[in-house]
């Protein structure tokens, strides 16, 4: 390998590095950005270019291009996966520039594609109660931990990969709220980032818990080796992102219901709280979203909703024929 590519090399693994070890990335993140990048490195190449001082602005916006146009070995991207392949070179070419790697950042003036604006999809609460009800016989423990899971993503809002990383000591112990004097549960979650946000936990996603903790759980932790996993597989073993979306696809089959995804279930969680008049930084901090504006989005579902609902029964909101 010539001495300028294993030097473009040296400088990605070592931006890879640092986005491990002092930003704290997911993992689904890094291998994402690692796949980007190794792109972006088949793309220099092809253009001749083996050193980062090398990199011009107008080779930065080339990249862009092929990414939403695609080329022989790859299909075109969308605007959401092509702005995460721009974040990465961006922030590739920061790194460099701050260790002192190159002497300009060529990524500077180059912004990713806008996505288009996209509402989130929510189901509604019939829909969430009628795939509830479709996880099976409560006899069995499989079932009994397939709602446990269904009604904490539900009651919680919780990220699929946030629900299967939970050990069973991230529930808290019920106890009387100190106002109410009704009993309240709490679940620690570790989010993108390795951030921790502690939510509630209602009484349906309580008592669903309870029931996989005294009736099921054990019964398949016999299998494993003492895994302190809250939701385990047949197996014993944690369940995993994969085992807890084939839960969700096969209820919603059964449900009836199509185009269901786990993140279906936390927008409904989002819409439903906004719906009943939630404050919109209550749902973020539930959400764990970093900013405001993310959790925003959900208002205009609200709005998009109540103009349907104006337009169809207000007497002079119809449009006169």
């Amino acid at each position: 390998m010539p001495e300028g590519a294993t030097r473009l090399h040296s400088a990605v693994r070592g931006y890879l590095d640092h986005l491990t070890v002092e930003r704290g990335l997911a993992a689904n993140t890094l291998l994402s950005y690692r796949r980007d990048l190794r792109r972006y490195l088949e793309f220099l190449a092809g253009r001749g270019i083996g050193d980062l001082g090398e990199v011009s602005s107008e080779d930065v916006a080339g990249f862009v291009r092929t990414l939403r146009e695609g080329d022989p070995e790859h299909r075109p991207l969308g605007a959401n996966s092509a702005g995460r392949a721009v974040v990465a070179v961006r922030g590739l070419h920061r790194f460099a520039l701050r260790e002192g790697l190159t002497s300009h950042d060529p990524a500077h003036q180059v912004r990713p594609p806008t996505p288009p604006r996209r509402l989130p999809k929510a189901i509604t609460l019939e829909q969430v109660e009628a795939l509830l009800a479709a996880v099976g016989s409560e006899d069995d423990p499989r079932a009994l931990r397939d709602r446990a899971l269904l009604e904490l993503l539900y009651g919680t809002g919780a990220r699929i990969s946030e629900a299967v990383g939970l050990d069973v000591d991230d529930l808290t112990r019920l106890r009387p709220d100190a106002r109410t004097g009704a009993e309240v549960g709490v679940v620690r979650f570790r989010g993108k980032g390795g951030k921790e946000r502690v939510v509630p936990v209602g009484r349906y996603a309580r008592a669903a818990l309870d029931a996989y903790l005294v009736r099921a759980r054990p019964g398949l932790a016999a299998a494993g080796r003492g895994t302190p996993a809250l939701f385990l597989n047949a197996r014993g073993g944690r369940l995993t992102r994969q085992g807890a979306w084939a839960v969700l696809r096969a209820a919603a089959e059964r449900a009836g219901l199509s185009d269901v995804s786990p993140h279906t279930l936390r927008h409904s969680f989002a819409t439903h709280l906004i719906d009943g008049g939630a404050d919109v930084r209550v749902v973020q901090e539930l959400l764990g979203h970093a900013s405001v504006t993310t959790t925003q989005v959900y208002t205009l579902v609200t709005v998009d909703r109540l103009r349907e609902v104006y337009a169809a029964a207000h007497p002079r909101a119809r449009v006169s024929r």
